[in-house]
């Protein structure tokens, strides 16, 4: 089965949400069990994100980044405060 990468230079409506979220799993699952963040961490980082006004599809409008993903590395942080996340 054929993998197909996250079109960067599509429209979100052009492609399939339950897609997208697929492969956003699929990159999550990717990163290392050390470089990953542990699941309280994981959780709390979302709940932080979900009400931050900079939370917009699923994408963060400072970097573009989906948030899924970007939170789930353990040395990320957030792309408007650093400390936001703590």
């Amino acid at each position: 089965m054929e993998q197909k990468k996250i079109c960067y230079k599509c429209l979100l409506e052009d492609l399939d949400e339950k897609e997208i979220y697929l492969k956003v799993r699929e990159m999550i699952d990717n990163i290392p069990e050390d470089s990953r963040t542990g699941e309280d961490e994981y959780r709390h980082r979302l709940d932080v994100c979900r009400r931050c006004e900079h939370l917009l599809a699923g994408t963060c409008k400072k970097c573009g980044c989906y948030v899924e993903l970007r939170a789930a590395g353990k040395l990320r942080t957030c792309p408007d405060l650093k400390n936001r996340w703590e």
